[in-house]
């Protein structure tokens, strides 16, 4: 009985031929008689397996630049040994300039794994501005000089970055110029203890619209740069036998940048060191008046704080006490720095105070340069408590090599390691980054 039931059934159940009124010819699969593919054999998505190769975006003259150091590799070839030693050397033994570069060495990583990072943004706020990055353009002297138009070629391209870019007293182009192309620049000032003297530079800074001031601390004399002797460099320049020689086997610098200069806007003066124009670039008979800068005094800071409406900041401090008088006379930010290394030698490095002074900063600012050449040393300084962090050199000789367009391939790259660095660390946002990432090694390598 229970065999014929087992008849009657398969009597009573449909055929494979009855079930499918047909076959798909394209996927092999049934579709029954109404028309609808059965749900278990429903084809899957297909997968994307390979994806069109993007385009090269990089000019091809570029193409070479794929760190930081590389600009300055090909910059040393492109320049006069005087105007390359001028942007890259150091002062005296040089130990300050390679300390500040070798503590980011001393900081090895504890990356996270397994993290949801496609929502990486390394956009950073600074006084009430969201920049696209956590850096930004130093202050650099006498770029128009090593650059055609440099003041103005880097603030094209800070500002076509959305990042900051502070213009040097030691400029060669009116900082008035230079806030028409770049109105979120800053001002960096070298001040004499003479306070009618800095009182009518303030002036002049805020009528242009200036939101940023800039006091250097670290300048009461200038650096012993025994390298610029030996280079044939000064400023004002001389022109001696050395500096024409290196002038004419480097026809691209003299042409492109000196000719042109002379040219097309005659001869440059300091224009921005104080409330007047200074003198002549190339003078024979007049320097720059840098009389009483060593009198430059807490006492100026505080009065400088009661003209000044806008954001002001310290540079060069490295001294804990010093970062904290300077919080009481009012500053809104100190940058913690060696000034390149081109100041005092054997100074510490800035990243090795900045824990101490990041842990007591309170509302104030700290901003961290000099040594920074990658992502991981951006990152490591953002970890150990800075706000933001500043570059020069690499910069400077990108200026150097290609104009604004080369200045924004250098901002490029340093901004793809950022973000490709916070993906190995488990990181959307750089405020998820603190000491906790971190391990204090032994130097290896």
């Amino acid at each position: 009985m229970a065999a014929l039931a087992r008849q009657d059934a398969d009597r009573d159940a449909p055929s494979p031929v009855e079930y499918a009124a047909a076959i798909d010819v394209d996927t092999g699969i049934a579709v029954k008689a109404d028309g609808q593919t059965p749900a278990a054999a429903q084809p899957a998505e297909p997968l994307v397996t390979s994806l069109k190769r993007a385009a090269s975006t990089t000019p091809r003259a570029f193409r070479d630049l794929l760190a930081l150091d590389d600009f300055e590799r090909h910059a040393k070839r492109r320049l006069p040994h005087m105007i390359f030693q001028y942007v890259a050397g150091g002062v005296e033994t040089g130990t300050a300039m390679r300390r500040s570069a070798a503590a980011y060495s001393d900081y090895a990583f504890l990356p996270r794994a397994m993290v949801d990072t496609s929502a990486r943004s390394c956009a950073t706020e600074l006084f009430g501005k969201i920049y696209a990055a956590p850096f930004g353009i130093g202050p650099l002297g006498g770029s128009a000089f090593i650059a055609y138009r440099g003041d103005l070629v880097l603030a094209e391209a800070a500002g076509a970055a959305n990042i900051p870019m502070i213009l040097s007293a030691s400029s060669l182009i009116k900082l008035e110029d230079v806030h028409a192309q770049n109105r979120d620049a800053w001002y960096q000032g070298y001040l004499p203890g003479d306070q009618n003297r800095i009182d009518r530079l303030i002036d002049r800074v805020e009528r242009t619209g200036y939101e940023t001031f800039v006091v250097t601390a670290d300048t009461p004399t200038l650096g012993n740069r025994e390298h610029n002797t030996r280079s044939g460099f000064s400023m004002p320049i001389k022109v001696t036998p050395k500096v024409l020689w290196q002038s004419v086997t480097h026809p691209r610098w003299a042409l492109g940048v000196v000719a042109q200069t002379f040219i097309k806007h005659g001869v440059p003066h300091f224009e921005n060191t104080e409330a007047e124009r200074g003198p002549p670039m190339m003078s024979q008979g007049a320097v720059r008046n840098t009389i009483a800068r060593d009198k430059l005094s807490w006492t100026n800071l505080e009065a400088i704080r009661r003209r000044w409406k806008g954001n002001l900041l310290v540079k060069g401090l490295l001294n804990p006490a010093d970062v904290e008088i300077a919080r009481s006379c009012g500053a809104d930010g100190v940058i913690l720095s060696t000034h390149g290394g081109r100041q005092l030698d054997h100074a510490i490095a800035p990243l090795d105070v900045l824990p101490e002074i990041a842990a007591n900063k309170g509302s104030m600012k700290v901003i961290v340069d000099s040594g920074i050449r990658r992502g991981t040393d951006v990152l490591k300084a953002v970890a150990l408590g800075a706000d933001f962090v500043l570059l020069g050199r690499p910069f400077m000789f990108a200026a150097a090599l290609g104009g604004a367009p080369c200045v924004s391939h250098a901002i490029g790259i340093l901004k793809d390691e950022i973000l490709r660095d916070m993906a190995f660390l488990g990181a959307n946002r750089l405020d998820e980054l603190g000491p906790e990432i971190l391990r204090k090694v032994e130097r290896r390598v």
